[in-house]
């Protein structure tokens, strides 16, 4: 992909984490509260966020590096999300989310609609975190009178780019959100693993390109930085404005259908699910396996 672009400044944070035991998600569960401070106990526009997290093997309740490093690119462009109407998706323990609700956007936290446990836990980390934000179950590439109805202007994911097998449903639902409202755009931060080739050729396939392409070691603060583990980026994209223009050149036939109705659309969705699968290079396959929440760094 060709990408550009800079960071704003950088500022000084930690993050501290402590470990407690709670009934209130499931009998007998262990939880951790983590808290992620943003700006320095020095800064009048500090702001601190204390995630719960439900440590077992499970993706949607374990706060990843990705979202730290996302959370931290939404505290730096505060001045970008106050005022916008902002959702996360796959967002989990919602630390991106939590972070733009808290400079003044209007937030919708999504996640699995298969996974109500996932959307009680955030229920709870606004309550604890006293932020207003609207808790949506949001399955990719599953067309509802919900989802239609959505209309951000910022579009967040942390560590989306995991499983390849979610991938056309993720872009799908992406490039839907981001026809919704002219000038959206879509950031995300991720672990950069092998399959990136599947990634640009999808983001072609549904008419986007990335605007800005960052290694997450540019912007973070020593602090953070410090704790990561392996290489992390972050990208923003937006629709390909070739393609809003109608310059097609060698789009397939998803790109060139997604501005149709909603019953096309699903229609094109399924179509390029199987077009993967005879047009990319690669097989359809996960890009690595996440290690177990005990085994794996925590920010």
């Amino acid at each position: 992909m060709s990408c550009g672009g800079a960071i704003m400044e950088g500022d000084a944070s930690s993050t501290a984490t402590s470990s407690s035991s709670s009934t209130s998600m499931e009998p007998q569960m262990m939880t951790t509260h983590s808290q992620h401070f943003f700006g320095g106990p020095s800064r009048p526009d500090a702001l601190s966020v204390t995630i719960i997290q439900v440590m077992r093997e499970d993706y949607g309740m374990f706060t990843w590096p990705s979202s730290v490093v996302l959370a931290e690119y939404v505290w730096q462009q505060r001045a970008h999300f106050s005022g916008r109407t902002v959702i996360e998706l796959g967002a989990g323990t919602a630390l991106p989310g939590l972070v733009a609700a808290k400079v003044g956007a209007d937030v919708i936290l999504t996640d699995s609609s298969n996974r109500p446990e996932i959307l009680d836990n955030m229920r709870q980390t606004c309550d604890l975190n006293k932020v207003n934000c609207k808790i949506m179950g949001l399955t990719w590439g599953e067309w509802d009178a919900g989802f239609c109805s959505l209309n951000p202007q910022i579009v967040l994911g942390a560590d989306v780019l995991y499983d390849s097998s979610d991938f056309e449903d993720l872009f799908a639902s992406v490039t839907f959100l981001l026809r919704s409202t002219p000038g959206s755009i879509f950031i995300t931060a991720y672990h950069n693993r092998s399959g990136h080739h599947l990634v640009e050729y999808l983001m072609v396939k549904w008419g986007l390109k990335c605007v800005k392409l960052l290694d997450a070691f540019s912007f973070m603060p020593a602090s953070k930085a410090s704790t990561l583990q392996g290489n992390f980026e972050l990208i923003e994209v937006k629709l390909d404005s070739d393609l809003v223009k109608g310059e097609w050149r060698r789009m397939s036939l998803p790109a060139m259908l997604v501005g149709e109705t909603v019953g096309k659309f699903l229609l094109v969705s399924k179509f390029a699910k199987q077009s993967v699968l005879f047009d990319s290079n690669e097989p359809k396959t996960l890009m690595t396996t996440k290690t177990e929440p005990n085994n794996k760094t925590s920010i």
